[in-house]
């Protein structure tokens, strides 16, 4: 890793008939909209989705990292996020974050040791911790043979 500060750079650009594009460095440009709750036709990512995807993205790379630093063996992770956006006063904003995340192993594992993963993946996790906002976690732990 590289020290601290890090520091980031993205650029929106929209005209009044087009979608968003969003552009940083050499990455792919990628297209927004606002999503069906606000009017969008739901054939584009949003902001909103964006932010859950950071969460959710950020949740799996946080395990993949706290998981090697514990040699612990494992196979497939999902991680769905659901947001709850509410008014509060005159601020519309996430309030809740519902992490469901599923980890799958091969053989028997060691169940204490991988919920202490998942839940440290959680608390490690940048994005969320950058967030206001309550964070549920819910986790299954799958044995595979």
């Amino acid at each position: 890793m590289q020290p601290l500060p890090h520091h980031y750079h993205v650029q929106a650009q929209a005209s009044t008939d087009t979608l968003v594009q969003l552009n940083s460095g050499e990455l792919e440009t990628l297209s927004s909209a606002p999503p069906v709750q606000f009017g969008g036709d739901g054939k584009h990512w949003s902001p909103e989705e964006f932010l859950l995807a950071a969460v959710a993205d950020c949740y799996i790379l946080s395990f993949k990292a706290v998981s090697t630093g514990s040699n612990f063996r494992w196979q497939d992770l999902t991680c769905a996020v659901e947001g709850i956006l509410e008014r509060e006063g005159k601020v519309t904003r996430f309030t809740r974050y519902i992490l469901t995340v599923a980890l799958t192993c091969r053989g028997e594992v060691d169940r204490d040791k991988a919920q202490k993963l998942l839940t440290k993946a959680e608390n490690v996790c940048l994005i969320s911790n950058s967030l206001n906002g309550s964070f549920e976690l819910h986790t299954e732990i799958i044995e595979q043979a």
